[in-house]
């Protein structure tokens, strides 16, 4: 008797792990948010730095890796500031809330989920690894300085924050 094999969960199981870490990104960048800061916030930006540094390093194996680089961390470097300069801050019952300006980072996200469905249409995701473009390692660049930029000021901000 010959037993059919059942198809491996693992893709699907795989791509509704990822699709709800974008979900949470994407829901921070909507409506109020209670500031936390602690170890987790600064491990974030520890991380955040490391990756930078590793894209930075990455870079050097295309011809125009560090260009990609230093031109993705300009664009979120501004994005960052210019996202922290439209952030609102409160004090809510002795809480401090912060809300973000949907705008830049819902643009940055939906940018995110647009530029990996294009490599997954491209067949990066499908089977032997290639190595990242220089427009890949730009937009990591961007994203990885935006919420670098963007979690370190914010923090700055929050300590001034008046009482």
């Amino acid at each position: 008797m010959h037993v059919a094999a059942l198809p491996s969960l693992t893709p699907f199981i795989a791509t509704a792990g990822i699709g709800w870490v974008y979900y949470r990104r994407i829901r921070r960048q909507f409506g109020r948010q209670p500031w936390r800061q602690g170890v987790a916030f600064w491990l974030r930006v520890a991380l955040l730095s490391v990756l930078l540094m590793a894209l930075a390093f990455a870079a050097f194996a295309l011809p125009q890796g560090l260009l990609a680089i230093a031109g993705g961390v300009a664009i979120g470097a501004l994005l960052g500031a210019l996202a922290l300069r439209h952030t609102r801050i409160e004090r809510v019952d002795g809480a401090l809330w912060y809300t973000p300006n949907p705008w830049i980072g819902g643009a940055l996200s939906l940018l995110l989920v647009l530029r990996l469905a294009w490599r997954w249409q491209q067949g990066a995701l499908a089977g032997a690894a290639q190595p990242p473009s220089a427009l890949t390692l730009a937009f990591a660049a961007t994203l990885v300085a935006f919420y670098l930029i963007n979690g370190a000021g914010l923090a700055w901000r929050m300590r001034n924050a008046p009482a």
